[in-house]
């Protein structure tokens, strides 16, 4: 399943990443500096989006080995690039304390194993005053109709779809995950599947001043 989900994605993705994910990946991508971590980058997608500014170092993590092999052909095909691709899950991040300056997600929350783990170890990454910048689908409102297919549909989607949740409420994870939303934007995915058209996108800040790590939530989100 990894090996076909891996092959097929590129193409099964190719009508919203032409209608708006790569506007939307170039606009939050146009921040970064310094140290920034991808969790999940695929098959490369974001990798041309990325800013030509001085410094820049990458570190994608892609842990899936069919997924990987394709972000590794994307990198060697880049010249004089300062990346590096690690296989570890984003719950078990491969970096130091507090050494990153910007986490990137995009489409990564929906299919983790456990999200809160997930976004404790962004935190634990980030430094102080660092962002993690997010796109992601999720869960429509309560009580609408796509909602409620969404929950109905759920269990079955994660297995044909490599673990990819209909239903997370992310935002409310990232928020009680200790970060500080600056700004955040609802849109609909255009020419995706009705069902996962909901989206977030934004910013969200690691306090520096950030005093305890916070609570660690036992369950994953659903």
């Amino acid at each position: 399943m990894s090996r076909i989900i891996a092959f097929c994605y590129d193409s099964f993705m190719r009508g919203p990443e032409q209608a708006c994910l790569i506007d939307w990946r170039r606009t939050l991508l146009s921040q970064v500096s310094g140290r920034v971590l991808e969790i999940g980058a695929g098959t490369g997608a974001s990798l041309p989006l990325y800013p030509n500014v001085p410094g820049l170092e990458l570190v994608l993590t892609e842990p899936d080995v069919d997924m990987r092999r394709r972000l590794e052909r994307a990198v060697a095909e880049l010249p004089d690039s300062n990346i590096t691709v690690l296989d570890c899950p984003a719950e078990a991040l491969a970096c130091e304390d507090e050494s990153i300056d910007w986490v990137f997600v995009s489409l990564v929350c929906c299919t983790v194993v456990d999200l809160p783990t997930t976004l404790a170890e962004i935190w634990r990454v980030l430094k102080p005053g660092g962002h993690l910048l997010f796109l992601e689908h999720v869960a429509a409102e309560k009580g609408t109709r796509r909602r409620r297919w969404q929950d109905r549909v759920n269990f079955i989607w994660r297995r044909i779809a490599g673990n990819c949740h209909l239903n997370r409420e992310t935002e409310a994870q990232i928020r009680r995950a200790g970060f500080q939303i600056e700004s955040i934007t609802r849109e609909s995915m255009r020419k995706a599947m009705p069902l996962a058209r909901p989206t977030i996108r934004g910013v969200a800040l690691k306090p520096r001043q950030a005093g305890s790590k916070p609570e660690e939530t036992q369950a994953s989100s659903r």
